[in-house]
Order: C-alpha cells, then sequence, then structure tokens
C-alpha cells in the first residue's frame, strides 16, 4: 500500500467524488479510478459505494480514511526529522490536557531556541489522558503531557514539579462564589460538570467520599473552554483544575477544593524508542529544567 495511493483515497474521501479529486490532484479520472480499484484488490475490500453524485465509504472505508490521516502524518514528521542539517531542527509532537505544566514545557523550549541554532517546528495536541495515550501508542506523539491519576507504568515518563489543585468554577452570583474554599457538602445540590478522563471519576469519589450518582453529574468536558460555556449559560458549575481558566476579567470563579485535592503532572514518552535529534534535545532540557528549578 503506497502512501501515494493513500494520499488519493483521501482526496476522494474530501472531494467527494473520483473527478473532483482527480481535478484537485492534477491526474486523469481513469488513472486515479484504476489506483483506487487495485488499492481494493490488494486490501481485498471495498472502500466506498459510487452513486450518480458522490462516493459513499463502507466501514472499511471509513477506517482506512482515519487511518490514512494518522500514517500520513506519521510518514510526514519522519520525512521532516530525518531531514538534519549543521543546524537542530525537526519536529516535536506533544499532546495534553489543560494544565499550567504546559507553560513549563514552554519554558524548556525556549532555553533550546536560546542556546542553540535550531529550527523546530512544534505541534500541540490538545485532548485529556485517554486521547493522548492513543495517538502516543500509533506514533503520533512524541510526548504526552497527563494529568495524574493516569496510566503511565508502561512508558517512560518524567514527574515534573507541577502540581495542579482542583477546584469549583461558578458564576459569581451563585451562593457558591462568596465561599473561600467547596466541601463536598455544599456540591450535594449542586449540576456539575467534571473531565471526562476516565481516572477523574474514581479520584473525585475518593475525595467526595461517596458515589457520583449521589451527585448532579449533568455533563462531561475534555476541554474547559467549551466547559465553562455552559457554566456562564446557568446549567451548572464545573470541578476543574486551577490556572486554566482567566477568571478575573470574566462572570466566573474560581474556588479551591477543602480539603485540598490536587494532581501531579508527567511528561510520558513510548519506551525503547528512538527519539528525533529534536526530540531528545528537549527531553534533554526538561531533565535539567526538573534538577534546576528556575
Amino acid at each position: 500500500m503506497e502512501l501515494r495511493v493513500i494520499h488519493y483515497f483521501l482526496a476522494v474521501v474530501q472531494e467527494k467524488t473520483i473527478s473532483g479529486a482527480a481535478k484537485q490532484l492534477h491526474v486523469s479520472q481513469p488513472t486515479l479510478s484504476k489506483q483506487l480499484k487495485e488499492l481494493e484488490e490488494e486490501l481485498g475490500v471495498t472502500l466506498f459505494i459510487r452513486g450518480n453524485r458522490q462516493i459513499q465509504l463502507t466501514p472499511e472505508g471509513e477506517y482506512l480514511a482515519k487511518q490514512g490521516q494518522d500514517i500520513l502524518s506519521l510518514a510526514n514528521k519522519t520525512v521532516t526529522n530525518l531531514s538534519q542539517n549543521e543546524f537542530i531542527n525537526g519536529e516535536i509532537t506533544i499532546g495534553g490536557g489543560e494544565t499550567k505544566a504546559m507553560s513549563f514545557l514552554a519554558n524548556a523550549l525556549q532555553q533550546i531556541t536560546s542556546q542553540h541554532s535550531a529550527d523546530i517546528h512544534l505541534h500541540l495536541y490538545s485532548g485529556n489522558a485517554d486521547d493522548v495515550i492513543e495517538r502516543l501508542d500509533k506514533g503520533l506523539l512524541d510526548f504526552g503531557l497527563i494529568i495524574e491519576p493516569a496510566p503511565k507504568q508502561k512508558y517512560s515518563y518524567l514527574t515534573l514539579p507541577i502540581v495542579d489543585t482542583w477546584g469549583l468554577i461558578t458564576v459569581k452570583d451563585h451562593p457558591l462564589a462568596t465561599k473561600n474554599v467547596i466541601t463536598a457538602a455544599d456540591l450535594k445540590e449542586e449540576p456539575l460538570f467534571i473531565s471526562r478522563q476516565a481516572q477523574v471519576p474514581s479520584q473525585l469519589s475518593d475525595w467526595l467520599e461517596a458515589s457520583l450518582d449521589q451527585f448532579r453529574i449533568v455533563g462531561t468536558y475534555n476541554l474547559l473552554y467549551n466547559a465553562s460555556l455552559m457554566v456562564e449559560a446557568g446549567l451548572g458549575s464545573a470541578l476543574s483544575i486551577d490556572g486554566i481558566l482567566e477568571t478575573k476579567q470574566t462572570n466566573l470563579r474560581f474556588i479551591p477544593l477543602y480539603p485540598a485535592l490536587t494532581a501531579k503532572i508527567s511528561l510520558i514518552w513510548r519506551k525503547n524508542t528512538v527519539l528525533s535529534t529534536a526530540a531528545a534535545l528537549f527531553l534533554e532540557q526538561i531533565k535539567k529544567s526538573i534538577q534546576r528549578p528556575e
């Protein structure tokens, strides 16, 4: 299965017609049709059904469309990182949840660019730990930034000198907004949005000393900004970590939980993997920053 043919297939998926894809790719329609037919024969599946106006993907076609994007992305990343010259160049791909620890990584990257002749392209992917780990396992990320608790035992990892603090985000005219801290009892009747990350519900249950079923969970989120819009609309309050949203110039307020609920942050990467020059230099700078925090 050639990368060129995958590119052809994805063009058809995007254009929804073979004629439109052929025009985009600057190839003849018969040539493109032949390439796609050979791809189906090679894989032993039907990738799409040709309609009068548009093609319709089969389940196998939908799967290849998703995997094909990842395959081309990984191939492009590999070519970029192998095209080295006397300068340090390449790409670093980092996936992470919303956490102030991202600023720690930013400082490490700034140190690299100030100390070396470097041409590094940084690609950030935002998602919860489950999303990040999935992409890391596929080789689409060099590093993952995860908020614990999260499964990290099968990865190499560094625990960063950053601790995130959990609290409640609510509107400023809410009765709870007058409090300096939030207890489990305060949340008993409050409609709540919580993180979608798989390990978070058990962490919150431990802090609440009760099952989440006993509380009014009205929704989940993987990006806090979107949840904050629900909070501003009066649909409830959100349990989240501090430092993600700037609430000073908004109608929202962050109130820490009591007793305090905190989370450590880890940088993870795949074991026994060979990092690019840029990624290896980044990791070395992170280690130095941990040893000599500023």
